[in-house]
């Protein structure tokens, strides 16, 4: 099934992102435990990502592979171009293809921090909506294609207006439904979809939800895509830093009270960034599920 027909059925959609294991840490095997934690939930779909500079390439199709045949949830395979030739873009979804996945987030990927030479040069891919163009002329209809959106605009961009723009780019090429990155602050989010919607984007798009269970995200939020932290959340942060179990459970309630708030504005989906912990989503999930439209 195509993940844009999931939009269709009048309920808002729910996924979780997972990864796989890093090269030489482990197989596929080895976080079966966590997979079948997470089907136990029933999400409408299940996000693999790609590893920094398609990292993870193999383990992404095989994992993406057994959620779809082993646990049937549907799977959306996270596909990456900056650091990859047009070659291996094509053996990548050809894999893809021939195991029957056919969803795929198109994304450009970030810019490696210590080996630049592993990007081609010159590159055959410098955005993600050349990724989708390349993907539209090779292979038609055959995959759906999801892309990545920025409520408070991506972190490299000159301003939240050239980002919209560049978005709308984007969508045009050819994506099916759009995911956002993990934002804290619900009423940037609706000035985002309020500031898409008057520019014309009007494919589905999900909230990016990640909770904050330990200090050390922090640092990560910040630095890598510049979210907004509202007063309540940095106030939790303070008096809970240094008490981890705490923070835990202050940062999945957060994560709640964001979801609920979202869900009853009548948002198209909910992304959940699971950090490969099972046991998280479900205190989410069993807090949220009877607020959820299910169809």
């Amino acid at each position: 099934m195509q993940i844009k027909d999931f939009y269709n059925k009048g309920k808002t959609v729910m996924s979780f992102e997972i990864f796989p294991p890093k090269m030489g840490s482990g197989t596929i095997e080895s976080i079966t435990d966590k997979l079948a934690g997470f089907s136990k939930l029933s999400p409408d779909f299940i996000s693999v990502t790609y590893g920094a500079g398609g990292t993870t390439t193999g383990k992404t199709c095989d994992m993406a592979v057994r959620v779809k045949n082993d646990f049937g949830i549907e799977s959306l395979a996270h596909v990456t171009c900056l650091s990859s030739t047009k070659e291996v873009v094509i053996d990548t979804l050809d894999r893809l293809k021939e195991n029957g996945i056919n969803n795929i987030l198109a994304l450009r990927g970030d810019f490696p921090t210590l080996n630049q030479s592993s990007i081609p040069n010159p590159l055959h891919f410098e955005y993600a909506s050349d990724l989708i163009a390349f993907i539209k002329k090779h292979y038609g209809d055959t995959f759906c294609i999801g892309a990545a959106c920025y409520p408070e605009s991506h972190i490299e961009s000159r301003s939240l207006t050239q980002d919209l723009l560049n978005l709308k780019t984007k969508v045009d090429t050819g994506v099916d439904f759009l995911t956002s990155q993990l934002f804290y602050d619900n009423e940037q989010y609706y000035k985002f979809l309020d500031n898409a919607a008057k520019i014309g984007i009007t494919v589905p798009i999900s909230a990016g939800i990640m909770p904050v269970i330990n200090a050390k995200q922090i640092h990560n939020i910040v630095t890598l895509c510049g979210a907004t932290l509202p007063r309540k959340f940095i106030r939790i942060l303070d008096k809970y830093e240094h008490d981890p179990a705490a923070l835990m459970e202050a940062g999945i309630m957060y994560a709640i009270d964001q979801i609920i708030d979202l869900v009853t504005n009548d948002v198209e989906g909910i992304h959940l960034y699971t950090m490969n912990r099972p046991e998280v989503a479900t205190k989410i999930v069993d807090n949220i599920s009877n607020i959820l439209k299910r169809g």
